[in-house]
């Protein structure tokens, strides 16, 4: 009886104290966890599986664990847990890591506490412990010392810096530098600005920071003027600044970072260099010679003036680029690097007569000039700019350059013509002299007493040549010397024949001072003058000999024109007389007899047809006997009015064969409007002849202007001209090989039976005859079933 009471006692007890374990656990919110080392299973209870995100299952393997474990902190977390159930640790685990909600995906940082238990055989049976969450407490830690290091920052930063913190602006740290800036020592801090700084009351600072504090946007601000009260002293002040604000987790604004440099010395500096550049920039701008200020290593445009802009071909919109930007076409000049080592040396650079390629208002100019770049230094010394001073010399380089190309055309003139230029100085009675001329006369030097050059004249030229000397210089004869004569060289005793012209120059008074020549040696040209004539006078008279023949030739000539004349006659009426009748009675046996004639209609129409072959050979022998018979009229002949007439006249043609003739605009030349008419009607009439089965005939005439050294080899117009109008008819027909061009334009010639395609093989024979006496040339190419190309060449 007592030991059941004993024991009901002990149950109790130790019931009442698991009871008391679970409740601190649950208001300690820890979570109890157990791993069975033989499974390797963990088992958790409500609160672990609240910290891994779980909502269901009691039994998780050890992978599947893991698997909720931070990828970061796995490794971490397997090596402790692996240490702890060794035989050789103290069982002891302690990790804080972060776990992955399995269901919920939340992130937590979650401290696990436990220890392993052994056996006497030092194997582990047992691995257990508790978790608590710690996310908070890491977040604090981490805030913590966010802040601290912010603290430090500003403390530690380089440029002047504080914290704003709330509306009232409480300055709630800052570092020295920014300290000095307001000159009132510790006492500002955690007072608001307007109490710490009252002097900023009324300047734009206080309403800035209020508007980042009310948007959330950082605001800068260069050069910023301020009113300072530093030491007890007012003063006038410049900052660079920054107002960045900083946001809570919220994201709302809970605090202002103020990160300010003093740039006062800068801006004091650039006020004054502002004055002294404003003089400088008025004598730019008034200077009567072109400027451009470039300041910076980009060279930016900063001044330039109207003089320059003129020069260069621009206008104001250039100034505040880069040169790169402004002059594009300079930047691949020697230019460029010539400006660049003036900036990094600060040497002057003068350059005179250079050649420059602008574009100049938007087209190519090519220009000389001489200019000037000069460095430009602030007031330390150092470089941050350079003015250019140019002046244009076009005009002076260009007229040199005649000078220069007119005296070396001279000089190759005088070479290319051998002549031997001279001098006399009329006062000394003295003679310069080439080269050339030394050697004609065989003196060493090539100066010498007009008396021992005039000494080398033979005597019977000598005479002549000292009155025409003296009488070029009488100023009423314009001073001009022209003479032929006789030198013989003093050395070899050789005589040239030259001809030396020259001409005297006067001063004021009208005295002869100077005479300037040449000499030219003709003795060739003597030789072969005397030889010419003599040539002349043998074809005198051999060419009367020939135009007694030419005589004869003329009247045999005329008596054969005649003959043709009267051949055309009687093709016009004698032979188509018979022919008519043969096919008039031809007409009446078909019409009142057929019947009767039986096998003989066939005999009747034979011999129509053949009368009508005859008929057209008559009358195309006429036509070209005509065209190489009668005399033109030149007028003025509109090519398109021509064709225009001729596609009336083959306007059923061209509706039975559908044809498309498409024309261009065509010239206007001289010559005979009817042979031009009998040109193109053969020419469109064999286009539309010769067309391929089923395939409706696209004619297509064109024209153009030709130079004469353009023409194809094969074309020899009758009449040479500059230049010839080239009319092309082109047709898509059966086309022929071009190995026949040759015969194509005879008399006669056909490609073709007459059974195949009708006509007499006369028709080209008169677009050849029509393009010859208008001094031109006709010509064709072509590929069998490709069409034909015929093109007329007519002279402008």
């Amino acid at each position: 009886m007592t030991g059941k009471t004993a024991s009901s006692t002990d149950e109790s007890k130790a019931l009442s104290e698991r009871l008391d374990v679970n409740f601190a656990l649950k208001a300690a919110r820890l979570g109890v966890w157990e791993l069975d080392p033989i499974t390797r299973q963990f088992t958790f209870d409500d609160r672990c599986r609240e910290l891994f995100g779980l909502t269901t299952g009691d039994l998780l393997s050890y992978e599947q664990v893991l698997r909720y474990i931070h990828p970061d902190d796995v490794a971490r977390v397997d090596d402790a847990i692996g240490w702890a159930m060794n035989r050789g640790s103290t069982g002891t685990y302690d990790v804080t890591h972060r776990t992955i909600g399995a269901h919920d995906g939340l992130f937590r940082w979650v401290r696990f506490i436990g220890r392993s238990y052994f056996n006497d055989q030092g194997d582990v049976y047992r691995f257990a412990g508790v978790a608590q969450d710690v996310t908070k407490d890491i977040q604090n830690q981490k805030l913590e010392a966010s802040e601290q290091r912010f603290r430090s920052l500003i403390e530690e930063a380089p440029v002047a810096t504080c914290l704003f913190v709330g509306r009232n602006m409480v300055i709630e740290v800052a570092n020295e530098a920014m300290m000095k800036f307001w000159g009132k020592g510790d006492s500002v801090l955690n007072r608001p600005l307007t109490e710490a700084i009252p002097e900023l009351v009324g300047q734009p600072f206080l309403d800035i920071l209020d508007n980042v504090f009310t948007t959330g946007q950082t605001y800068h601000a260069s050069a910023s003027k301020a009113n300072l009260v530093v030491d007890g002293k007012p003063g006038t002040y410049y900052f660079d600044f920054t107002y960045k604000p900083l946001l809570n987790a919220a994201g709302d604004v809970y605090a202002i970072m103020d990160m300010a440099v003093d740039v006062t010395e800068q801006v004091i500096a650039r006020q004054k260099l502002e004055e002294s550049e404003l003089f400088s920039r008025s004598i730019i701008d008034n200077s009567p010679v072109a400027k451009i200020v470039f300041v910076g290593d980009d060279m930016v445009i900063e001044r330039v003036n109207q003089n320059m802009l003129k020069m260069l071909g621009r206008d104001t919109s250039i100034a505040g680029m880069r040169f790169v930007e402004a002059l594009p076409e300079l930047t691949q000049t020697p230019l460029l690097e010539r400006m660049k080592h003036v900036l990094a040396t600060g040497e002057m650079y003068v350059q005179s007569e250079e050649k420059i390629e602008l574009i100049k208002y938007g087209q190519l100019y090519t220009g000389y000039y001489n200019y000037v770049y000069n460095a430009l230094r602030n007031t330390s010394g150092e470089i941050y700019g350079m003015m250019v001073t140019a002046t244009e010399i076009t005009e002076q380089v260009l007229a040199r350059q005649k000078v220069e190309e007119a005296e070396e055309s001279l000089r190759r003139a005088v070479e290319l013509a051998e002549l031997a230029p001279w001098e006399i100085d009329l006062t000394s009675n003295r003679v310069t002299y080439s080269d050339r001329m030394k050697e004609w006369i065989g003196l060493s030097d090539n100066e010498q007493p007009l008396q021992q050059i005039t000494d080398h004249i033979p005597e019977n030229d000598r005479e002549r040549i000292r009155l025409a000397l003296e009488k070029a210089m009488r100023p009423e004869t314009d001073g001009l010397y022209n003479e032929v004569h006789t030198i013989e060289n003093a050395r070899t005793g050789q005589c040239r024949i030259i001809h030396a012209q020259a001409k005297t120059y006067f001063d004021k008074l009208g005295k002869a001072y100077k005479m300037i020549g040449t000499a030219q040696d003709i003795t060739v040209q003597k030789s072969l003058q005397l030889a010419l004539e003599q040539q002349v006078q043998e074809r005198t008279e051999a060419l009367e000999a020939s135009n007694q023949e030419l005589a004869e030739f003329n009247k045999l000539l005329t008596r054969s024109n005649q003959n043709l004349e009267q051949f055309a006659y009687i093709a016009s009426h004698d032979l188509q007389e018979p022919l008519r009748k043969v096919q008039q009675f031809g007409d009446l046996l078909q019409a009142h007899y057929m019947a009767q004639l039986g096998e003989g209609a066939d005999y009747i129409l034979r011999m129509q047809q053949a009368a009508y072959r005859m008929s057209t050979l008559i009358k195309d022998l006429l036509a070209f006997s005509r065209i190489s018979t009668r005399k033109e009229t030149i007028t003025l002949v509109s090519l398109t009015d021509i064709v225009s007439t001729v596609l009336l006249d083959l306007d059923l043609r061209i509706q039975e064969t559908n044809a498309t003739i498409r024309v261009d605009s065509l010239p206007t030349v001289q010559g005979d409007r009817s042979q031009l008419g009998q040109l193109f009607q053969n020419l469109l009439s064999n286009a539309l002849k010769f067309r391929r089965p089923d395939v409706e005939p696209v004619i297509r005439i064109r024209a153009q202007q030709v130079a004469a050294a353009d023409l194809p080899p094969s074309v020899t117009p009758t009449r040479m001209a500059a230049s010839y109008y080239r009319i092309d008819v082109i047709d898509n027909g059966i086309g022929f090989d071009e190995k026949y061009l040759d015969r194509i334009f005879q008399v006669f010639q056909r490609l073709h039976g007459k059974n195949q395609y009708a006509g007499t093989g006369i028709g080209l024979a008169i677009c050849e005859k029509v393009v010859d006496n208008h001094g031109g040339a006709i010509t064709a190419t072509s590929h069998p079933n490709k069409g034909a190309t015929f093109s007329v060449f007519l002279p402008i």
